[in-house]
């Protein structure tokens, strides 16, 4: 008998705050898939850092030894200065030199991976002005683009989504469930294709060192907006036609970041996927919506005894020789 409302209790329980415990396993489940990436890259990535490093030493050592007139010191510190040139998007390398970083069509492309947030890092301002400005022009275009594409992705979502679904729904009397369902694994399938398979052929075409594999991690890394920057087009040595290509570079970025939102809010327009949302969700609690209520009641109330009081008096002063039964009579109809 304790046992069996002890259990009912701790059920009770779990079902009065199941929300929080929801909560609790996606906070966890999060935490343990931070942990397995970082487990699986450093297992993946630590013996190649590893090989990279004894290659370098060998390759410093055998400089050093060959030219025996530079001191290691030297060396150095024209590497450190070389690297540091490096981070900033300037190479010394003679098939390097060609390309300028801050011409209009590489800013225009700058400008693109900063208000997208994709930001690869391989050029970044080199004056206080231009980190200056960066800072103030990211402030007021990083929310003006937000805008923007939740402005363009609400416009495009109607025909490309909504519309198609009802119209199978109404016109074939499919169920409107299977229906959203469908059209979002063909509208994915077809986005994928389009902005992901395509582009990355081209690129591995145009790219010289690019294979196909490494121009679709370029794809992906780039139209989900993590921009790592280890691969960035358009930076090869004489590179044809260069200032448009960065411009259909630019051009694709913004269209498939557009792509990429409209498939991703039909997934999430899913009735499943708002099923499943909303159990990590707070719920709303039904005594404050009952005060919220009384409240707006009583000063719905209080407002029109007021009004009443107030017609009462105006009656009061604009007819001071009402008589006593009138009086009352008028009384009466206002409280009616």
């Amino acid at each position: 008998m304790l046992q069996s409302l002890a259990g009912s209790s701790c059920v009770r329980l779990v079902e009065r705050h199941r929300s929080a415990w929801c909560f609790g396993l996606l906070v966890l489940g999060y935490a343990l898939y931070l942990v397995f990436g970082a487990v699986v890259f450093s297992s993946v990535e630590l013996p190649y850092e590893d090989l990279l490093r004894q290659e370098l030493r060998k390759l410093k050592r055998r400089f050093v030894e060959e030219h025996e007139c530079l001191s290691e010191q030297q060396l150095e510190s024209f590497l450190a200065r070389v690297l540091e040139a490096s981070n900033y998007g300037v190479s010394v390398l003679s098939n390097a030199s060609g390309n300028w970083n801050w011409d209009f069509t590489s800013a225009l492309f700058f400008a693109s991976t900063v208000l997208s947030t994709t930001g690869y890092g391989h050029t970044v301002p080199l004056s206080d002005g231009g980190k200056a400005f960066c800072i103030i022009y990211s402030v007021i275009g990083i929310p003006f683009t937000l805008l923007f594409l939740t402005a363009v992705v609400q416009r495009i979502i109607v025909y490309v989504t909504r519309r198609p679904v009802l119209y199978f729904h109404v016109r074939w009397g499919f169920s409107k469930q299977i229906v959203a369902i469908i059209h979002a694994v063909i509208l994915g399938f077809v986005t994928v294709s389009c902005f992901f398979f395509i582009p990355a052929a081209i690129f591995s075409v145009l790219e010289d060192d690019w294979n196909f594999l490494e121009s679709f991690y370029f794809c992906f890394i780039s139209l989900s907006t993590i921009g790592l920057g280890d691969y960035v087009p358009g930076e090869g040595y004489n590179q044809k036609f260069r200032e448009l290509y960065k411009i259909g570079i630019t051009c694709y970025l913004l269209l498939g970041l557009i792509a990429m939102l409209v498939v991703l809010e039909t997934f999430c327009e899913l009735h499943e996927l708002k099923k499943f949302r909303k159990m990590f969700y707070v719920k709303k609690d039904k005594e404050e919506d009952r005060v919220h209520i009384v409240e707006h009641d009583q000063l719905s109330f209080s407002s029109i005894s007021d009004q009443a009081a107030s017609l009462k008096e105006d009656q009061k002063i604009n007819e001071p020789f009402v008589t006593p039964q009138s009086a009352v009579n008028c009384d009466g109809c206002i409280n009616n």
